[in-house]
């Protein structure tokens, strides 16, 4: 039996459904919206998981399902060398969002990461202390980051509303997810005049690490043929 994994709410779940759909693969929820169960249609042998979107590249890595819909930031930040547990077989085209770097607006004099760079310094030289960046995608900024030659700076995590961190004195930047940034433009922030750190979208992806039999091998052939991935 093939494991599908896919979002379990909200307009990932609903767009998930629909792309399955048109590709003549019907995708449902069964009973409450408090119920994680799920139907497929149009393949057999192919049971629908329903989980959160951060959940679907651990049970990937760990072989519990085969297949997963779920951002390529999470996929990316979430696991070590993620391209020997995952195959990238289709991005979606929705759930597109930018992971950013973003400073106060006020920061006229910062517009690139060389500017952060010395602003860092700057900052550890008049405070004694590092310049702090909120995130929760700490792998993905770090690496950014050290590319572009910025040092003096920490990260700091956050699982909640990152924007407000500025605003709540608990960092002096943020790195997060941004779709339209009208949330950052109303917490007084700006993105960096640079390349995101991460062009993120929701993409299907193929656990390397999940079991296979024939039976399996045959309904997984199947099934991408029918998608067209």
């Amino acid at each position: 039996m093939i494991k599908l994994g896919v979002p379990s709410k909200g307009r990932l779940m609903e767009k998930t459904f629909d792309w399955f759909g048109t590709r003549g693969v019907s995708l449902s929820r069964t009973g409450s919206e408090r119920e994680y169960a799920g139907a497929v249609d149009g393949v057999e042998n192919v049971a629908l998981v329903l989980l959160s979107a951060g959940e679907i590249p651990r049970e990937l890595a760990a072989g519990r399902i085969h297949l997963g819909v779920t951002g390529t930031d999470l996929i990316r930040e979430k696991l070590v060398q993620w391209d020997q547990k995952v195959e990238q077989m289709a991005e979606l085209g929705f759930g597109h969002a930018d992971l950013i770097v973003a400073v106060p607006a006020c920061w006229v004099d910062v517009d690139t990461l060389d500017d952060l760079d010395a602003a860092a310094a700057a900052f550890r030289a008049r405070h004694g202390h590092r310049l702090r960046i909120a995130t929760k995608y700490h792998r993905l900024v770090r690496d950014y980051l050290r590319d572009g030659g910025v040092s003096d700076y920490q990260l700091v995590d956050s699982q909640g509303a990152t924007e407000g961190t500025v605003a709540n004195l608990t960092a002096e930047a943020i790195a997060d997810i941004t779709s339209t940034g009208e949330t950052l433009r109303a917490n007084h922030l700006k993105v960096l005049a640079e390349e995101p750190v991460l062009r993120s979208q929701a993409t299907l992806f193929r656990s390397r690490c999940a079991p296979l039999d024939e039976a399996d091998r045959a309904t997984l052939r199947l099934l991408r043929d029918r998608i067209g991935v």
